[in-house]
């Protein structure tokens, strides 16, 4: 049992990753770095794109009086 209650001796998925990027520290890092730089990338040019007219945020529901 550790020092928190929540832990239940798992390891989280960012460990996961962390553990099975190859190199030291300073390469982990950067590695993960460019990672999120690619993911908020493909989110801002295809996914949200995409999303965008399924969303109801032109759907107002105050009346122009």
């Amino acid at each position: 049992m550790g020092l928190v209650p929540w832990y239940d001796g798992r390891d989280g998925m960012y460990s996961w990753i962390w553990r099975h990027l190859p190199g030291n520290g300073w390469v982990r890092g950067l590695i993960s770095l460019v990672l999120v730089v690619a993911v908020v990338y493909v989110l801002f040019q295809y996914v949200f794109p995409w999303a965008e007219p399924l969303l109801p945020f032109n759907d107002v529901t105050v009346d122009n009086q």
